[in-house]
C-alpha cells in the first residue's frame, strides 16, 4: 500500500516537475521578467548587495525585523539539504552539465525573486498582532481582484502548508538525525529531542525570534561551509580550468557520467539541473517574498533588490561551491563495491572526503548539513505559519508552531519514502499560482521599479524622502537636484 503511493506521487512529481510543465513554466517566468526589469538582478546586484548587508534596514520603515534579518530568514529555508544531495543529484544523474542550467536557473531566478519580495512589501498588511503579513497569500488577492485572485491564494497558502511539514521538516529532521547516527552514533531519538526543544524555543517567539536567531546563525554557516570547499579547490586549483571546461561542454553536448544517448542525457542535464536549481533557491515559488513582506523597508524597490541576493549566495555562491568540489574531485564517476555510481547522498561527502585530510571532509559536510537543514525549518515555519493564517486566522499561530516543533521529532525518528515524494508535489503545486501571479502582476511590477529607480537612481532616499515620493510631492525632484547628489 505504502510502495503504491510513494510509486503515484513520485509519477505526479514527475510531471509536476518534468519537462512540460513547471520548469518551462518556471524558467520562462523568469527570462520574461528578466526581460521586463531591463536585467535588473545584473545592473542593481550590487546595490542589493550593499542595501542587506551593509546598510541592513532603512531607518524608521515599518516593518518587523529588518532588511538583513529578512534576508537571512530566507536564506535558512534555501541553504539547505538542496545545496548539498540536490547539487550532488543533479551532477550524478545529469552529469557535470546539470551545475551550469542550475547556474541559469539562479541567474534569471534573481528576476523573479525580485518580484515577489516587491510584491510582498506593496500589498502587506498589518494582522491582529501589529505584524505585518505579506506574501503570495497576499498578494495575489489583493493584486489581483476578482475571484480568481482568491483562487490563487488560496491554493498557494494551501499548498504551501502542507509543503511546509514535508520539505521544510520532517524531511530536513531526518537528514539531520541520519546523518549524526551515521557520522557519531547519536541515536535518532535523542536528535529528535533537541531538534524540536531548540525549534520551539525560537519558534515560539515568532519573526522577531527567527530573524535575531538565523541573522547570527545562517551567515556563520555559510562561510563555514564556503570556507571548506574554497580550500579544496584552492588545493585542486589547477584542475578547476578543465573541471568548467566540462561543465559547459556538457551542458549541450550531454555526455555526462549517466550514459545513454546524447539527446537523452542533455535532456537529463537541463531537467535535473533545472530542477535542483529551483529546489535550492526557491525562486518563483514565492515562499521567500513571505519573509520579505516582514522587512523594516521604506519602499518596496529596496526590498526587492535585497531578496534577489539572496538567490545569488544560495545558487551562485554556495551551489557553485558544492558543484565546483564535487567535479574538481571527480567525485561524480566515484563508484561503489558493485560497480555502480555511488549514492547522491554520499557523493558531497565523499567529495570532502576526498579534498581535505583525515576526517574533516566528512565531518564538515555532517555538521554543514546539520546547520543548512535546521536553518530551513526555521524558515520554513514562518512560511506555514503565514500561509495557515491566511486559511483560519491568527488563532491557529500559537499551536501552529507547538505543531510544528513537535513534527520534527516524528522526522527525525520515521523513514519518510512517501513524504519526500509528497514533499516534491506540494513544493512543485505552491508554485504554480504563484507564477501565474508573477506574469499577470508583472507590468505594474516593471512600471513602479522603473518609477522609483528613475527618481532615486541611488537608493540613497531617506525613509521621509520616500515617503514624499509615494505621496507624489512635487518636493521630491527639488530635493533630487539639491541633496540627492551630494549623499554618500
Amino acid at each position: 500500500m505504502v510502495g503504491d503511493i510513494e510509486a503515484f506521487l513520485s509519477a505526479v512529481s514527475g510531471i509536476v516537475w518534468g519537462p512540460w510543465l513547471l520548469i518551462p513554466l518556471l524558467l520562462g517566468t523568469g527570462l520574461y521578467l528578466t526581460i521586463r526589469l531591463g536585467g535588473i538582478q545584473f545592473v542593481r546586484l550590487g546595490a542589493g548587495l550593499r542595501l542587506g548587508l551593509f546598510r541592513r534596514r532603512d531607518a524608521d520603515a515599518e516593518g518587523d525585523i529588518s532588511q538583513f534579518q529578512a534576508l537571512t530568514t530566507a536564506l535558512a529555508a534555501t541553504v539547505g539539504t538542496g545545496n548539498i544531495v540536490g547539487v550532488a543529484t543533479a551532477i550524478g544523474i545529469g552529469g557535470p552539465g546539470a551545475l551550469f542550467w542550475m547556474w541559469v536557473t539562479g541567474l534569471v531566478g534573481m528576476a523573479s525573486k525580485y518580484s515577489e519580495a516587491f510584491l510582498g512589501v506593496r500589498f502587506r498588511t498589518t494582522d491582529a498582532a501589529g505584524e505585518k503579513n505579506g506574501g503570495p497569500q497576499q498578494y495575489l488577492e489583493r493584486g489581483i481582484p476578482g475571484p480568481f485572485g482568491k483562487v490563487l491564494a488560496t491554493a498557494f497558502a494551501i499548498f504551501a502548508v502542507l509543503a511546509c511539514f514535508g520539505i521544510g521538516n520532517m524531511t530536513q529532521g531526518n537528514s539531520v538525525a541520519a546523518n549524526l547516527e551515521s557520522s557519531f552514533a547519536v541515536p535518532t531519538w535523542v536528535t529528535g529531542v533537541v531538534l524540536t526543544l531548540v525549534a520551539l524555543a525560537v519558534l515560539v517567539g515568532g519573526i522577531k525570534s527567527i530573524g535575531r536567531v538565523t541573522a547570527g546563525f545562517v551567515p556563520v554557516m555559510i562561510v563555514f561551509y564556503v570556507i571548506a570547499a574554497l580550500y579544496i579547490l584552492l588545493a585542486n586549483v589547477a584542475d578547476i580550468p578543465a573541471a568548467l571546461g566540462t561543465i559547459f561542454a556538457d551542458a549541450f553536448t550531454g555526455s555526462a557520467a549517466a550514459g545513454g544517448f546524447a539527446g537523452s542525457v542533455l535532456i537529463a542535464a537541463i531537467q535535473f539541473g533545472v530542477a535542483r536549481g529551483i529546489f535550492s533557491n526557491e525562486s518563483g515559488m514565492g515562499s521567500a517574498a513571505i519573509a520579505a513582506a516582514a522587512a523594516q523597508t521604506s519602499h518596496p524597490v529596496r526590498q526587492g533588490l535585497v531578496s534577489m541576493t539572496q538567490t545569488f549566495i544560495d545558487t551562485i555562491i554556495v551551489v557553485t561551491m558544492t558543484g565546483l568540489v564535487i567535479v574538481t574531485t571527480g567525485a561524480y564517476t566515484f563508484t561503489d563495491d558493485s560497480g555502480a555510481q555511488i549514492d547522491a547522498s554520499l557523493m558531497t561527502g565523499e567529495a570532502f572526503s576526498h579534498g581535505l585530510p583525515g576526517e574533516w571532509g566528512h565531518w564538515i559536510v555532517t555538521l554543514g548539513l546539520v546547520m543548512f537543514a535546521f536553518s530551513t525549518i526555521l524558515g520554513w515555519a514562518y512560511y506555514g505559519e503565514r500561509s495557515l493564517e491566511k486559511l483560519v486566522g491568527r488563532r491557529a499561530v500559537v499551536p501552529f508552531r507547538v505543531l510544528f516543533s513537535l513534527v520534527v521529532f516524528v522526522g527525525c525518528t520515521t523513514q519518510l519514502g512517501v513524504v519526500w515524494a509528497f514533499s516534491d508535489v506540494m513544493n512543485g503545486l505552491m508554485a504554480l499560482p504563484n507564477l501565474i501571479g508573477l506574469l499577470v502582476l508583472s507590468g505594474l511590477v516593471a512600471r513602479e521599479t522603473r518609477a522609483y529607480l528613475r527618481h532615486d537612481p541611488g537608493l540613497v532616499a531617506s525613509q521621509a524622502e520616500v515617503a514624499r515620493f509615494m505621496e507624489g510631492d512635487p518636493g521630491w525632484e527639488a530635493w533630487r537636484a539639491t541633496e540627492a547628489p551630494s549623499q554618500p
